[in-house]
């Protein structure tokens, strides 16, 4: 089995990523097996403290995949676009995009298992197959599957170019006065909270253009559109200027005045090539029940 490193999951060392991947084996017992030489890192042997880089290709022997299949599971898909080599999904708010260490049920990739079986990318495995952009378990909307390994590269590469347009939703704390701007911060790992990200000097360069769309009594509408795609980047970059996106209780928002599931943020607006076609695919989704529910709460509105 091979798995492209991309920048969601570099900055780890290798050992704890595969123990993380591969959650039937110990870190020990992978540290053996990369002693062993039984794990390569772009066709080399490397230490179990080489710390992964974006594009980086790791193989692991067969030896060591005996449990790595994921099981399928008849979970409903709300798919909003599809061809012959790829679709996009509406991810429901509260599922993760694919298995973990500690969850292996009830995700999407699940769900595409029991609807597409083999008919997916495996690029970066079988914990995520076909998936080749992800959404936190609890930020709802448009997600890009890819049905083979020739379109998930195409996509990858086309994002990376910047011919992907994701724009997203989010009621945030407090009222913005300006009407348009950019955030452009570094954005890297907590050095003391590994599970975070933060603005970090020498972290990777983020950029979001953010447009509020309506101010209510305590809380700003805004959409931001990503100009890259850092982890967790609207959540920090929204936060470091004193408006973290609401009930984001992993970025500071501080007490939750209405129940919801977590952050009140939604993928709402999706555009990109048609693979190996050049049509520009455009989409856009309602603002989910989440958005409206706070609205609704605070304003007697909605949008």
């Amino acid at each position: 089995m091979k798995l492209l490193i991309d920048e969601l999951t570099e900055e780890k060392r290798i050992d704890a990523y595969l123990a993380d991947y591969m959650q039937d084996f110990s870190r020990s017992k992978i540290q053996a097996e990369i002693k062993k030489g039984n794990v390569l890192v772009n066709l080399n042997p490397v230490k179990s403290s080489y710390i992964l880089k974006e594009g980086d290709i790791i193989e692991i022997l067969p030896s060591l995949m005996d449990s790595d299949k994921i099981l399928a599971e008849d979970i409903p898909l709300d798919i909003v676009w599809e061809d012959e080599n790829m679709l996009v999904i509406n991810k429901p708010s509260g599922m993760l995009t694919h298995p973990t260490a500690t969850e292996k049920s009830d995700t999407l990739v699940n769900a595409l298992l029991y609807k597409y079986g083999e008919n997916l990318s495996d690029i970066n495995g079988e914990y995520r197959r076909g998936i080749v952009h992800r959404l936190d378990r609890n930020t709802s909307g448009l997600l890009m599957i890819a049905k083979n390994n020739r379109t998930h590269q195409y996509l990858v590469d086309k994002m990376k170019q910047g011919k992907v347009e994701k724009r997203y939703l989010a009621i945030v704390k407090g009222i913005i006065e300006e009407d348009e701007f950019c955030i452009n911060k570094p954005i890297g790992r907590n050095p003391h909270q590994p599970h975070k990200m933060c603005i970090l000097e020498g972290g990777k360069e983020s950029i979001s253009q953010v447009r509020v769309l309506n101010r209510f009594r305590d809380v700003s509408l805004v959409e931001v559109k990503l100009i890259t795609g850092r982890t967790h980047q609207i959540r920090v970059h929204l936060s470091s200027i004193g408006h973290p996106v609401y009930n984001d209780t992993l970025y500071g928002f501080g007490k939750i005045k209405i129940k919801t599931d977590e952050q009140v943020l939604q993928s709402y607006k999706l555009s990109f090539p048609k693979p190996f076609e050049g049509e520009i695919i455009s989409l856009e989704i309602p603002a989910c029940e989440k958005i409206n529910k706070v609205l609704r709460a605070l304003n007697n509105a909605s949008f």
